[in-house]
């Protein structure tokens, strides 16, 4: 049968990662493609006994279907942390629990877009934030970053320029895919450019916990006095990716739509698993576990980027701050696809750079790689065979 997709998801296409994910799993592929925390990062037996506590003692109410809000005892506990720790949130916010922060996205392009008005983001960005701008039929319009953030010039320039903008997407603390944060001066910057223009911030933090050098920055949401930031955090990269739970912090009306919107998407987020969350963090000490994690991810880090020091030379990286990423870009004689496909024929998968831009025929020269997932030998090894790609075309 020939079927009649509608015009929304007629010109989507798969996510390039998870596709790539799909084959290189059933591969000896060393991934360094892949976005996801590492195994050790997860506090299993933690999670086993509370897990088996839940079910002894509150079986009956997460097997049942919960309010699309999210549950209670969570949503306070993340309030609180949010003011306290992060300064974020006012009594004229809420928090609404999503399945998954990319959920958050979603729902808050489903609140605010029509087809047609603009979402403005820095180039590149985020991939599954990418698609979900298309799945609107946005018009995306990509600003350039600078080695601490989008370019707040071109940013007012694009301000002006453009029709209809509804939101600026930002990843601002170790930025997907390039790992950049951006400094607190230009968050204020951002900020008060978005309340000049009418412009609604999307902050997608869902790296934020994981520093390992340097100094915290606060989020852009702990200068909103203004009702202009929906904040997206998660808890995919501090307790468990599969779990799935996220969270939206935003403005009261804004909130109440985003909560119809997920009445007519999933009706609420997995009841066991907000239980769990609220349970973890109120029986163990997140905040220490957070440090064990950073402690990990900073030693693969740094054994990622010293093997890239000896081994790819003539390419420009930085030592990340936090996070799981480091944006590689080679020598401009040698072309970004061809030596990605090389790499993979050799045995090491890397994430084009292609593959985030607002355009994806824009040029980029720049390709992703990922140090939380592969083991400390993989990370030599796939490190290596990276050098011996780069060297195969002198």
């Amino acid at each position: 049968m020939q079927y009649a997709y509608s015009t929304r998801m007629s010109t989507l296409k798969p996510t390039a990662i998870r596709e790539l994910m799909k084959y290189f799993i059933r591969t000896n592929c060393i991934l360094f493609a892949s976005g996801n925390p590492s195994a050790e990062s997860f506090p299993l037996e933690d999670i086993r006994r509370i897990s088996a506590d839940i079910l002894e003692t509150q079986a009956k109410e997460v097997l049942q279907y919960g309010i699309s809000e999210g549950y209670e005892p969570l949503r306070e506990l993340l309030k609180n942390r949010m003011k306290e720790k992060y300064r974020c949130g006012t009594d004229a916010d809420e928090i609404i629990i999503t399945s998954g922060s990319q959920q958050v996205i979603d729902l808050t392009c489903r609140a605010l877009l029509n087809e047609g008005d603009t979402i403005v983001c820095d180039n590149p960005s985020y991939v599954g934030a990418l698609n979900t701008f298309r799945s609107y039929r946005a018009n995306i319009v990509g600003v350039d970053m600078d080695p601490d953030g989008i370019n707040t010039e071109k940013l007012e320039k694009t301000f002006r320029a453009e029709k209809n903008i509804k939101l600026l997407y930002l990843v601002p603390t170790f930025q997907n895919p390039t790992g950049i944060s951006i400094s607190a001066g230009k968050r204020k910057d951002v900020y008060m450019l978005c309340k000049k223009y009418g412009v609604i911030i999307l902050e997608d933090n869902p790296y934020g916990d994981l520093r390992y050098r340097g100094e915290d920055i606060l989020p852009i949401k702990s200068l909103d006095t203004d009702g202009i930031v929906v904040y997206c955090g998660s808890f995919s990269k501090i307790l468990s990716a599969g779990i799935r739970v996220g969270y939206a912090l935003a403005p009261r009306d804004l909130a109440q739509k985003i909560v119809i919107g997920k009445q007519v998407s999933d009706l609420h987020t997995n009841t066991f698993f907000q239980v769990l969350a609220e349970r973890y963090m109120t029986l163990c000490d997140m905040d220490q576990h957070i440090k064990k994690i950073c402690n990990l991810y900073r030693r693969k880090s740094s054994l990622m980027v010293s093997t890239m020091h000896r081994e790819l030379t003539g390419c420009s990286f930085q030592e990340p701050e936090g996070g799981f990423f480091v944006w590689c870009t080679l020598p401009p004689e040698i072309p970004m696809a061809e030596y990605c496909s090389r790499a993979v024929k050799n045995g090491v998968a890397v994430v084009p750079g292609s593959a985030f831009t607002v355009h994806p025929q824009d040029p980029c020269n720049s390709f992703r790689l990922n140090y939380s997932t592969p083991t400390d030998e993989q990370i030599v090894k796939g490190v290596e065979i990276l050098g011996k790609t780069l060297r195969s075309f002198q």
